[in-house]
């Protein structure tokens, strides 16, 4: 029977009816009645329930726990206990044997007497426990003398371990001005002693830094504000260091730390204040809508939602010509305009703006009120404006028939200025590329310029310019929309050519064709044509046409017993007016083939003499046709050759430019029809080709004109090869119309004919102004009509200059 070195308590000892061997009595009772480990070795108890005259199996092991103590710090292994058996006789046969968790590495055993010992440092934080497994065996044989049991060796704790604030440091947030008490974080600390055992892991709470504005629960570790009306803006962040003590916050106790970063956030107890109570600021008047002219400020000490400000002009005369704005990023008050400013209109304005914070809290109204108000004084700046058309817009009608110089509208413009500078009018010549309009440069009449047509153009936008005769920078511009209106100018008639066939076999009345008509006017009642036979067939013996009376007319037989034989084909002449003011015609023919038919009425032929044509071509059709195709192309391919090689010519390169001359001359040229100035000799010497004995002499040219021929070179001769070449080549290009045009110097020594303003020149002119008639510039348009008034026929004396 085993032995091991402890019971649990001094009452299961004393019913057992113990024997004690080799040990005092003295310390046997001191150990079992302490409640202390009993030291292994000291002890042998044999158990037994009945007497000893009852046979029965006995247990050879007696187990209890063994305890051996953490962090021992001793050179010498500490002994743990005592293993024994009662078939040990001390004569060292028995051999014990120890395995399990640590065995040979933490623990050993005496394999004679049985003894355990720690040989490493135990922690109990580590390993609380470890279960290990006992044998006792015969020396000599290695048999089993004892079976194989288990026993556990339990480490004992002692206070080597502080207190952890694992989660730590803390950062918290408590809003400014909460009142005493309100809870901010709750910190924990963990101690890894044995919480069962004694107050090793017992943990109590103090504060080591942050009075008296906090303060903590010794037993939970929930922090509090300490302290009334903690304001953000004087002091936001607080560090606050919290102690933990074990062993009950006793002295001797293990202690641990940790930082709570506490901050206060921000709650709306400042009312916003305008630093400023008077802005000055200035706008010029040309500051386009929605601008900036200015920004305001009401300084919150807030942040956040609570220093949200919202600005608002509360009054002033500028209220309908300002606005303001907050801009969210930076809570600032932008002041725009509204509407466009005029200096000469009103130099000034003054606006009173309020500052508040949209976002309030009730228990703290008392600190208000949370607005705050200043003035503006906004000053208007003169600048130069470009003319302003009043209206602004223009919207005209006009008849498309209307005479050319035509005024269809007085556009007006003036500048806003004081100065009130001259304005003279154009029109953007971008908008009104086919220039169809005019404008008077001083008194603003739109005319027309050219004939107008609906159907071409039935809407024109133009845009009309006034410019300041002082400062021509300063334009301003007007947009002019002229609608065309409808004039019946247009006739109707067919949309497509008609043609229609009549059977051989056709009843008089019988239907050949419906018709109708088309009219580019549009009347404003609409459109409507009417339809008859034309004058030269209104006896026609063998159609009629009936109007439907709706802008359609049916196309009937007047007879029956057509023969292709006798006539194939038959013309009718159908006139179609309209319903405008003046009524418009016009005569559409329809032609009319006579073909033989089936009694149904299905055309069979309508030729004379009938005749099938094949279904379909041959082969060798199709390759004769396909070879004509071919030759064609080729032959426009070789025509097209020759026509390019033959205009190289007309590009006369460096080296074979014949002459390189300059030529002066000093008279005025004829114009379009002067056929009898070119002479190649006067491109060298006029007075040698007039001396040559030309057949034409000039008699336009005066002894002083002439003399000016002087200054030309009489040194170049012209050889009849360049007058060959060059009339070679001037009767090619007029031959060619797709040719392009060729470069000829000309001289011209007399005046064209044939001009409708006659002749310009002062040449042969009379030596008298008085002898001079310019009545005729006042047919030549609105373009001439000034030069008509400065040069036209007048009553009264000759002016002075």
């Amino acid at each position: 029977m085993w032995t091991s070195g402890r019971m649990s308590n001094a009452k299961s000892w004393l019913g057992l009816g113990m024997s004690l061997y080799f040990w005092g009595l003295m310390d046997l009772t001191t150990t079992v009645l302490s409640g202390t480990p009993t030291p292994p070795g000291k002890l042998e108890a044999f158990l037994s329930d009945k007497p000893q005259s009852h046979s029965r199996t006995k247990r050879s092991w007696v187990w209890n726990q063994f305890f051996v103590l953490e962090e021992y710090t001793g050179t010498d292994p500490l002994y743990v206990g005592k293993l024994h058996s009662d078939m040990d006789r001390g004569d060292g046969s028995i051999k014990y044997i120890l395995s399990g968790e640590g065995a040979g590495v933490v623990f050993t055993i005496d394999d004679t007497t049985g003894d355990i010992h720690a040989i490493q440092r135990l922690d109990r934080e580590e390993r609380a426990q470890y279960t290990l497994r006992a044998q006792a065996l015969d020396r000599r044989t290695g048999r089993p003398m004892e079976p194989e049991s288990e026993f556990i060796i339990k480490i004992q704790d002692i206070n080597d371990n502080e207190p952890k604030f694992l989660d730590g440091p803390y950062v918290a947030t408590v809003p400014e001005m909460s009142p005493v008490g309100t809870s901010v974080i709750q910190v924990t600390a963990t101690d890894a002693d044995d919480p069962t055992y004694g107050n090793s892991a017992r943990v109590m709470y103090s504060i080591l830094q942050g009075q008296p504005y906090f303060s903590v629960d010794s037993k939970t570790g929930v922090i509090r504000t300490a302290l009334m009306n903690m304001d953000r803006e004087a002091k936001e962040y607080y560090e606050v260091i919290i102690q933990a003590k074990d062993m009950g916050g006793q002295l001797g106790g293990l202690a641990g730390t940790t930082t709570v970063n506490i901050t206060l956030s921000d709650v709306n107890d400042n009312p916003p204040r305008f630093p400023q109570k008077h802005y000055q600021m200035s706008v010029l008047e040309s500051a386009p809508v929605s601008s900036t002219v200015g920004r305001v400020f009401a300084k919150d000490l807030d942040e956040g939602i609570n220093a949200e400000m919202k600005y608002t002009i509360v009054d002033g005369d500028g209220a309908d010509a300002f606005d303001i704005n907050t801009d969210p990023n930076f809570q600032v008050g932008i002041i725009t305009v509204k509407k466009p400013l005029s200096f000469e209109t009103k130099k000034s304005y003054t606006l009173k703006v309020e500052g508040a914070n949209p976002h309030l809290e009730m228990r703290f109204l008392n600190l208000g009120p949370f607005q705050d108000t200043t003035t503006v004084h906004i000053s208007v700046e003169d600048v130069d404006e470009p003319p302003a058309f009043e209206p602004g817009f223009y919207f005209v009608e006009v008849p498309e028939d209307v005479a050319i110089g035509t005024t269809i509208q007085i556009i007006s413009a003036k500048d806003p200025d004081v100065t009130n500078n001259s304005i003279r009018y154009s029109i953007d010549r971008s908008s009104d590329p086919g220039r169809f309009f005019y404008v008077d440069i001083t008194t603003g009449a739109l005319m027309t310029a050219r004939p107008l047509d609906r159907e071409e153009f039935s809407w024109h936008n133009i845009t009309v310019l006034a410019m300041e005769m002082n400062n021509p920078s300063q334009v301003g511009s007007v947009p002019v929309t002229i609608k065309v209106l409808d004039v019946n100018d247009n006739a109707p008639k067919f949309p497509r050519f008609y043609e229609a066939f009549v059977c051989e076999n056709a009843k008089a009345g019988q239907l050949i064709q419906t018709v109708s008509a088309v009219d580019q006017d549009d009347p404003r009642n609409g459109q409507h044509f009417y339809y008859s036979l034309a004058p030269e067939a209104a006896n026609n013996p063998n159609f009629t046409v009936r109007d439907n009376q709706d802008n359609t007319a049916r196309v009937l037989t007047r007879r029956s017993g057509f023969r292709q034989q006798e006539q194939s084909v038959f013309y009718l002449p159908i006139l179609i007016s309209d319903n405008g003011q003046p009524v418009l015609s016009s005569t559409g023919t329809l032609t009319i083939q006579v073909c033989s038919c089936d009694d149904d009425g299905h055309v069979l032929s309508c030729s004379p003499e009938a005749y099938m044509l094949p279904v379909r071509l041959s082969r060798g059709a199709l390759i004769a046709i396909l070879a004509c195709i071919f030759v064609l192309l080729v032959l426009v391919l070789l025509i097209l050759s020759m026509r390019r090689h033959r205009k190289q010519p007309y590009i006369i390169d460096d080296e074979e430019n014949i002459h390189e001359n300059i030529v002066r001359y000093d008279d005025e040229g004829g114009g379009e029809e002067d056929t009898e100035a070119f002479d190649i000799a006067a491109m060298w010497n006029p007075r040698e080709a007039q001396a040559g004995g030309a057949s034409k002499t000039r008699q336009d040219m005066l002894p002083e004109i002439e003399s000016l021929s002087r200054y030309v070179p009489q040194t170049c001769a012209v050889s009849s090869t360049v007058h060959s070449y060059v009339l070679t080549k001037l009767y090619e290009a007029d031959m060619d119309l797709w040719a392009a045009p060729f470069d000829s110097l000309q001289t011209y020594m007399f005046e064209g004919d044939g001009s409708v303003a006659g002749s310009l020149s002062s040449l042969q002119s009379a030596t008298s102004d008085s002898e001079q008639s310019f009545d005729f510039l006042t047919d030549w348009g609105p373009r001439f009509r000034k030069l008509a008034e400065l040069y036209g026929a007048s009553e009264g004396p000759a002016p002075l200059w």
